[in-house]
């Protein structure tokens, strides 16, 4: 990973990982890096001033942005768009690069280890700059948690490690902070495997003995089954765990007539419809025909609806994808560790692996978190109907996973700088709020590089060096002009802002009055920066 500088050298070489050739983007991390004339190999000489080291480091933190991009940030990287793409890109960028400096660190000598001491210095300062724009921090709220502190204290009973403890936010309910200062690879919270609800718990139960032969119902399924009745098991080893949760977790599958209305026209609409449609169905071919069945088992009064939803909603809203010891990817509730809250920001980013050696889930910190502060969670990548579907919230930040895609049905030929070449009668673009990109000003205008190269393509006005240009600016009007006759049907189909009363609505109609102005400001961000453009090319 990463080479000390030899004897007598007054260089230090800090490499980092090319881009693997598995990785899927692999071709296009490495067009983009060549583009930009970035290496993964970097000279660094020992007698650096913190200027001149500084620099370097923007260099390496450049070529790992690249290295650690998803499809999404290659999407929208426009050519002189050098980053942050996100939070979480930042994050895996700035760990790498923190854990290649200090394995040079501990191996070097007398002569470079001041210069890599300069840099580690310097990383850990960008790394607790991370989140620190957040201006929507969520309020402290004093409330009665003994409830919650009960479950802590069951959990250290039973093995649990922590620095965190429970606190209540406004507008989203429990949360967990940090007891004491906790730094970059610190272990916040460690979870015994034991504690762990997944199918090797199922597999011991008389539940699974007596489904495991049912090929219709799948080991996702049988878990909700088993929470549904070990909810209400008052010997469970998780009674405690049971007792904690929310008697609702006013998640989008619980939205009422009023909310759904409001979202009409809209595709978190229409996700919602399809997600509750789905549960439903998957209900009905449940029950009655297993109280029937196993009348012992699935007792009525448990296996109901409502009951139904809710373990549905659990699971949706806190079960995490993990590696136990026996290396089995599966699905699974963490007690304890669902009570931390997600953000776009988060401090806690990888912890998906169960640790041979202790036997427990570990969760390290990405980026550091002061003693008093909230410590959250990455749920994942996932755009706000996501999150709000699943989970019932919408983040506070910006998410740069908020993106409305686009099916523009054209038979074109596309290359771009960004992605590989396709050829398409239907391809999917996609669009965000433009105040995320760095470059309002041509070629892009805010706007993704790749949905401007398809619509050239489509209207013929592709550009070559040898284009004048009058006619670049006569093309780019036309490009503009149609993403404005795309984009204003859309923003006129949302209405206005409502002027509803959100102070005396339910939580499910101002959720959905949240989102549906997300939406009204995304398109509108489109349709300013297209006019702005436009503007650009009369003056």
């Amino acid at each position: 990973m990463a080479a000390a500088a030899a004897a007598g050298s007054d260089l230090v070489v800090v490499r980092l990982p090319s881009p693997s050739e598995e990785d899927p983007l692999h071709h296009d991390k490495k067009k983009l890096l060549e583009a930009r004339k970035l290496s993964c190999s970097f000279q660094v000489p020992i007698s650096s001033s913190p200027v001149d080291a500084c620099k370097l480091l923007d260099q390496m933190i450049h070529a790992a942005r690249v290295a650690h991009m998803d499809e999404l940030e290659l999407y929208f990287a426009g050519g002189d768009d050098y980053g942050p793409f996100s939070a979480r890109n930042e994050l895996e960028s700035l760990n790498l690069l923190l854990k290649t400096v200090n394995a040079l660190l501990v191996a070097a000598n007398d002569g470079t280890k001041g210069v890599l001491q300069l840099l580690v210095d310097e990383i850990l300062v960008r790394l607790r700059s991370v989140g620190l724009t957040d201006k929507h921090q969520m309020a402290l709220q004093t409330e009665n948690h003994e409830t919650e502190d009960s479950l802590l204290k069951w959990g250290e009973q039973h093995g649990v490690k922590s620095k965190l403890q429970i606190a209540f936010f406004e507008g989203a309910g429990r949360g967990m902070l940090a007891s004491e200062d906790i730094g970059v690879g610190d272990i916040a919270l460690e979870i015994p495997e034991s504690l762990i609800i997944s199918e090797e718990l199922l597999c011991q139960s008389d539940m699974f003995l007596a489904l495991k032969d049912v090929n219709s119902i799948t080991t996702e399924t049988m878990l909700l089954l088993w929470s549904m009745r070990e909810r209400h098991n008052s010997s469970s080893k998780f009674k405690m765990f049971f007792e904690t949760l929310p008697s609702n977790f006013n998640t989008g599958l619980s939205f009422g007539i009023d909310a759904l209305a409001s979202l009409e026209g809209t595709l978190l609409f229409d996700e919602l419809m399809q997600a509750r449609q789905h549960l439903r169905q998957q209900y009905d071919e449940l029950f009655p025909v297993l109280s029937t069945k196993f009348p012992e088992i699935f007792k009525q009064d448990i296996f109901s609806w409502d009951n139904f939803l809710w373990a549905c909603e659990l699971w949706y809203s806190n079960s995490m994808m993990v590696v136990l010891s026996s290396r089995k990817l599966t699905t699974c509730l963490i007690p304890v560790a669902g009570l931390m809250n997600h953000s776009v920001t988060p401090h806690i980013l990888n912890y998906g692996r169960v640790d041979q050696a202790t036997k427990s889930l570990k969760f390290p910190l990405s980026r550091p978190c002061e003693a008093g502060a909230q410590c959250f969670l990455s749920y994942g990548k996932h755009p706000g109907s996501h999150l709000i579907t699943f989970y019932g919230f919408l983040p506070r930040e910006d998410n740069p996973y908020d993106v409305i895609p686009l099916d523009l049905d054209t038979s074109v030929h596309e290359e771009d700088g960004t992605a590989q070449s396709v050829s398409t009668s239907v391809t999917t673009h996609m669009v965000r709020g433009t105040w995320l990109c760095r470059s309002q000003g041509p070629p892009t205008y805010g706007l993704p590089p790749p949905l401007l190269s398809h619509l050239r393509a489509a209207l013929n006005c592709e550009h070559s060096e040898s284009t004048p240009e009058a006619d670049i600016k006569e093309d780019d009007r036309m490009v503009l002009e149609t993403l404005i006759s795309i984009f204003t049907p859309m923003l006129e189909g949302l209405g206005e802002a409502d002027d509803y009363n959100r102070e005396s609505a339910s939580w499910d109609v101002v959720l959905a009055l949240d989102y549906k102005d997300l939406q009204r400001r995304i398109i509108s961000s489109i349709v300013t920066s297209c006019g702005s453009g436009l503007a650009m090319l009369d003056s």
